[in-house]
């Protein structure tokens, strides 16, 4: 095994000599396009490493925009939940295909890849008018190297061009709640709305959006005070469609206090007067907890709509319907409540998760740490 330097024109080529093929002709395999001697020398050195560790390709003419595209988007199709495909799909199509798409997928490199993200950074945005925020470039290197590592995987590259590169470090954004007050503040100001009971329960619970928005009377026991999440609704693609929760933790079941209950019992008899009022022309499909007054699903984007137009007229400051549960998250940890007890009753993952996301609000003294610390060696002064 052999590998040349030549230079034709103004970049040079490795040639690999590979031996003879099952007919006895030459193998020859052309890897061109480096710029200066020094790149392709090093060009040199991991190839001729790949084939001793059987792990080379051959040069091919696929593109970076090809692979994703054609290849690895449908394959993507019958393994990830809608959700995550509409993810890999808008990063793939709107930021990354357009910029770097035209790249030899062989020729992908760190260099390339973080002039990208600078160029997302400062010109991101599709109307050219400023750049995506640095958690955003984050998920776009996320979502590129997720298909690298199985073009890896495939057989398709040597190596994931992404670990070598730099995307930037996302910033820390601090968490928007409301205080206790506010909380109340806002279930009081919606005791009138019909959808009472779903604020009410977002307030109580900290459950997400589509966990309520899927959320059936099968889901819940008045008698015993409990309420299990077994489905989502959310937006994928524009389009409304109901998933199993993402994670173990999440498909959980949780208890629920007195005023809860009684304010879901109240709903569960307005809305049968509602099915009574409609009749024939009721959408009673779905057994869903919360609807539209003639049965039909609400559409997740018009309920946190609605949710925003209550903060406004309840004066409070702006925040998004998922701050809800933030602030629910913050208000039990800071009354000491276990962080074991706060993540299973969220459906995180883990409590590792709640507290890298909650930490700054957990309780603790580091002087008085320090006094307990002390009387427990030596005892009382």
């Amino acid at each position: 095994m052999k590998g040349s330097i030549i230079k034709r024109g103004e970049s040079w080529s490795v040639v690999l000599d590979l031996g003879r093929d099952s007919t006895g002709k030459r193998v020859r395999k052309w890897h061109s396009g480096y710029p200066t001697k020094k790149d392709v020398e090093s060009a040199r050195i991991e190839l001729l490493g790949t084939v001793a560790r059987g792990t080379y390709v051959p040069p091919t003419k696929v593109t970076v925009g090809a692979f994703l595209i054609e290849e690895w988007l449908p394959a993507k199709r019958t393994t990830v939940k809608p959700t995550t495909l509409a993810s890999y799909e808008m990063h793939v199509r709107k930021h990354i295909d357009p910029r770097i798409g035209g790249i030899s997928l062989l020729n992908l490199g760190a260099a390339q890849l973080n002039a990208f993200y600078g160029d997302l950074l400062e010109v991101g945005l599709r109307s050219g008018a400023g750049g995506l925020s640095p958690t955003t470039v984050r998920r776009i290197h996320a979502t590129l190297h997720k298909a690298m590592a199985d073009a890896v995987r495939w057989g398709r590259l040597p190596r994931n061009p992404t670990d070598s590169a730099d995307p930037p470090q996302a910033a820390k954004a601090e968490l928007a709640i409301l205080e206790p007050d506010e909380l109340r503040v806002f279930v009081e100001s919606v005791q009138r709305d019909r959808l009472y009971a779903a604020w009410m329960l977002a307030a109580t619970t900290g459950v997400r959006r589509g966990e309520i928005l899927g959320l059936r009377w099968a889901d819940i026991d008045l008698k015993d005070m409990a309420l299990s999440v077994r489905q989502i609704r959310t937006v994928a693609n524009y389009q409304v469609v109901t998933l199993t929760p993402k994670t173990d933790k999440g498909a959980r079941t949780i208890s629920l206090d007195d005023r809860t209950i009684a304010v879901l019992r109240a709903h569960r008899v307005a809305q049968l007067e509602e099915k009574l009022l409609f009749g024939s022309v009721y959408q009673d499909e779905g057994d869903y907890v919360f609807r539209r007054e003639d049965g039909a699903p609400i559409h997740p984007e018009r309920f946190s709509s609605w949710f925003k137009q209550h903060c406004r007229r309840a004066e409070l400051p702006p925040v998004r319907f998922h701050d809800i549960r933030h602030s629910y998250v913050t208000a039990l940890l800071r009354q000491g409540v276990p962080l074991k007890v706060v993540s299973q009753r969220v459906g995180h993952a883990s409590p590792m998760v709640t507290f890298a996301i909650y930490q700054h609000v957990l309780p603790g003294d580091d002087r008085a740490a320090a006094d307990v610390g002390a009387r427990l060696i030596f005892g009382a002064l």
